[in-house]
């Protein structure tokens, strides 16, 4: 076997560990995370049920511990900047389950930081669209306990999203859209898990220049259903509208529902906001940062289609950031549009203002 087709079985492995992985936690049943020479059990405790979590204490004689992420960490007023984990011996599913992600919960009265393979657990959950709160034990001189569970090695977390690069073409096909003089949709497949992501090409871009371009994360609520709390829905057929009128483009549009935490996880949030919480903080309550969306998949179906540069239709500087950091030559940028109402002004004031997204606030002060 050549070095080349090894590093290529090796991401292959690496990219099936994960995905393993993955469907375990999503199942509620325990992985283990090794370094060769510890083994930590990990459980998603936002999948778990009350029994197995038992079950999971009794393993581990009650050495398990919860993993709070920075964010909630710091909802709760817990002084440290950092991961923390606290310790969970005599403490109930539900009790965790409170001080995992419910509000005017108290500060845990013991706690330590987080070692860095504790801490990357999260990254499992971020891949399993679950929230991140992650019951851990180092069962090193126990692992037999585990020895029907997942396994998979810590080193291979660092080379997920370099799996997600690979896409390949499904099909393309011209869908008559409303208002847009032509349209097709190039279905692409790949990544972790297989997931179709599409592209949208309106007109016909010329490729050889730069290509207007717009990145839109999935929104059910807004696109489908016309939420208020949300502008997604016109900024997905305003992007569209922009893209014809500029002579040709092409839509993007990725399955990173909720800025990449998934659809529970944002209805969650979505309560917490009707609390009286914005947007980021009502995503820190769970354990989540304000965005946890990647851009690897954007990049690939971009090369697949022959774009190399791109006028990215936009008002968040890290969709330019994440094109960049792939390759991409981002060469203006121009702004999207939605209506602002009584319901959504909260949201868009958030994501100019604590998000860094470039928006005319003066136009949200005079719509009020």
């Amino acid at each position: 076997m050549t070095e080349t087709s090894q590093s290529v079985f090796a991401k292959a492995s690496s990219a099936i560990e994960i995905e393993r992985a993955v469907s375990e936690l999503r199942y509620g049943r325990p992985v283990l995370m090794s370094d060769g020479a510890r083994r930590l059990a990990v459980l998603a405790l936002d999948c778990v049920s009350p029994s197995v979590y038992e079950q999971f204490a009794q393993a581990t004689s009650d050495t398990h511990a919860l993993l709070l992420t920075a964010p909630r960490a710091s909802r709760l007023g817990v002084p440290h900047h950092g991961d923390v984990l606290v310790p969970l011996a005599g403490t109930s599913f539900e009790q965790a389950s409170r001080l995992s992600y419910s509000l005017g919960v108290e500060a845990p009265r013991s706690w330590q930081p987080a070692d860095p393979m504790a801490a990357n657990s999260q990254e499992l959950a971020r891949l399993a669209l679950l929230l991140p709160a992650m019951v851990i034990a180092d069962v090193t001189d126990r692992a037999e306990r585990f020895s029907a569970c997942t396994c998979i090695a810590h080193a291979a977390l660092k080379g997920a999203d370099e799996a997600r690069q690979r896409f390949e073409q499904v099909v393309r096909t011209r869908v008559p859209l409303e208002d847009i003089s032509r349209a097709e949709f190039v279905v692409f497949r790949g990544g972790l898990a297989q997931k179709d992501q599409v592209a949208i090409v309106v007109g016909s871009p010329d490729v050889s220049g730069p290509v207007p371009v717009r990145i839109h994360s999935s929104c059910l609520t807004g696109d489908l259903c016309g939420s208020l709390k949300c502008d997604c829905g016109d900024q997905l057929r305003n992007g569209l509208k922009a893209l014809d009128a500029a002579g040709g483009g092409v839509l993007l549009y990725l399955d990173q529902e909720g800025r990449g935490t998934g659809i529970g996880a944002k209805m969650r949030a979505y309560g917490y906001q009707h609390l009286g919480l914005d947007t980021i903080d009502a995503d820190a309550e769970l354990g989540l940062s304000e965005d946890h969306r990647r851009y690897e998949a954007a990049v690939a179906m971009l090369r697949d289609l022959g774009i190399a540069r791109v006028e990215l239709h936009t008002n968040n500087p890290t969709k330019i950031a994440g094109l960049r950091l792939g390759g991409i030559v981002v060469e203006g940028r121009s702004p999207v549009t939605g209506r602002v109402t009584p319901e959504n002004q909260n949201y868009l004031r958030t994501k100019t203002i604590r998000g860094g997204h470039i928006m005319d606030l003066d136009t949200l002060v005079a719509a009020e």
